[in-house]
C-alpha cells in the first residue's frame, strides 16, 4: 500500500489554508512551482484531481476535500508527536487573562491546545476586564491575554467575531414607551459605548438603572428583571431572552476577539507556545482595522 507524504499534505493544507499557491510558497519558503509540482506528485499518489478551475482561481475537488480533512488528521498528530519528544524545552510559568464575558467560552479551547501541547506548562490564569488585562499585559504581569480592544503597539491574532446584543430576563416586560432602563459595568465599558451610542443615533430614549463592577453583578440585575443590557451572546442562556428591532431596540456591531501576547518577550517558552497557538488553532495576525478601543 502507498504512503502519504506528510510534506505534500502540509503543502495542501497550506495553499487551503492560505488562500493561493503564491501565498502558501510565501508560507512554506519555497518557489510556487515547487508548490504546483508537489500537488502534481499528491494528484499522482491519490489518482484523482485535487484542484479544479472557477474563473481565475483553482478551488479544490471533492476528492480534494476529503484529502485535506485527512491530511489535517495525519499533521496533527505528526506535530503532536514531535512536540511530546521536544517538551523539555517547554517548562515553565505561563499566565494568560481572559475577560469574564469569554472565560468559559473562548478560553478553554486555548488551554486545551496548550495543555496538549506543553504538558509540563504550569498555567497561571488571570480573569478580570479586558482593560485592567491589558493594562496588566503591558505591564509584563501576564504573558498573553484575550481582549476586545485594538492595540496596534501589541503583536495579536483573531480569535473571533462575536454578536452584541441587548440582553433582558426571561419575564422582563418589555415597555417600548418608557426610558429604557440600562444595566451597564461602571468604569471603562465597550458595551456601556455601544449600547448608548446605539440608543442615541436611533433617538431612544434611555435611563441608567444599575451599574455593577463585575459580570457577576450584571447578571445578577438581568435576573431581577431590573432592565436591559448590551452584552456579548455568549452570556444568553436559559433564563435570559435578546430584544431587538421588533421591540424598538437597535442593532448592536459585532465584536472582535483578540490574543494579544505580551511586547519584548524575554522567555522563549511564551513565544513558543505563541507561534503553537496560532499554527494549531489557525489564528489569523491582528490588523489594523479600526474598532472600539475599550472593553469590559
Amino acid at each position: 500500500m502507498k504512503t502519504l507524504d506528510l510534506e505534500l499534505l502540509r503543502s495542501l493544507d497550506a495553499i487551503v489554508s492560505h488562500e493561493s499557491f503564491a501565498a502558501a510558497a510565501v508560507h512554506l519558503e519555497r518557489t510556487q512551482s515547487a508548490v504546483t509540482q508537489q500537488m502534481q506528485r499528491l494528484e499522482e499518489q491519490i489518482g484523482h484531481p485535487l484542484f479544479e478551475k472557477q474563473g481565475r482561481q483553482k478551488k479544490l475537488t471533492e476528492q480534494g476535500q476529503r484529502l485535506l480533512t485527512y491530511a489535517r488528521h495525519l499533521l496533527a498528530i505528526n506535530d503532536e508527536a514531535i512536540r511530546n519528544f521536544q517538551q523539555g524545552r517547554l517548562e515553565g510559568v505561563l499566565r494568560i487573562g481572559a475577560p469574564h464575558d469569554v472565560a468559559d467560552t473562548m478560553l478553554p479551547p486555548l488551554l486545551t491546545e496548550v495543555a496538549r501541547s506543553s504538558p509540563l506548562l504550569q498555567l497561571d490564569i488571570h480573569v478580570g476586564r479586558s482593560p485592567f488585562l491589558m493594562e496588566s499585559l503591558k505591564r509584563g504581569e501576564i504573558d498573553m491575554a484575550i481582549s476586545n480592544r485594538v492595540d496596534p503597539e501589541l503583536e495579536g491574532v483573531v480569535l473571533r467575531t462575536s454578536p452584541t446584543v441587548w440582553l433582558c430576563s426571561a419575564t422582563y416586560l418589555h415597555d417600548e414607551a418608557k426610558p429604557i432602563p440600562l444595566i451597564e459595568a461602571d468604569g471603562p465599558s465597550i458595551f456601556r459605548r455601544l449600547g448608548r451610542e446605539a440608543l442615541d443615533a436611533m433617538g431612544v430614549a434611555w435611563t441608567p438603572r444599575y451599574t455593577s463592577s463585575s459580570l457577576i453583578g450584571i447578571k445578577a440585575a438581568l435576573r431581577a428583571g431590573l432592565g436591559v443590557t448590551a452584552r456579548g451572546v455568549e452570556q444568553l442562556d436559559a433564563g435570559l431572552r435578546v430584544l431587538g428591532l421588533n421591540d424598538g431596540l437597535p442593532r448592536l456591531p459585532d465584536l472582535t476577539y483578540h490574543l494579544y501576547v505580551r511586547s519584548h518577550v524575554v522567555n522563549p517558552v511564551t513565544r513558543e507556545v505563541f507561534e503553537i497557538l496560532k499554527s494549531r488553532m489557525r489564528l489569523l495576525r491582528t490588523g489594523a482595522q479600526r474598532e472600539p478601543s475599550a472593553g469590559a
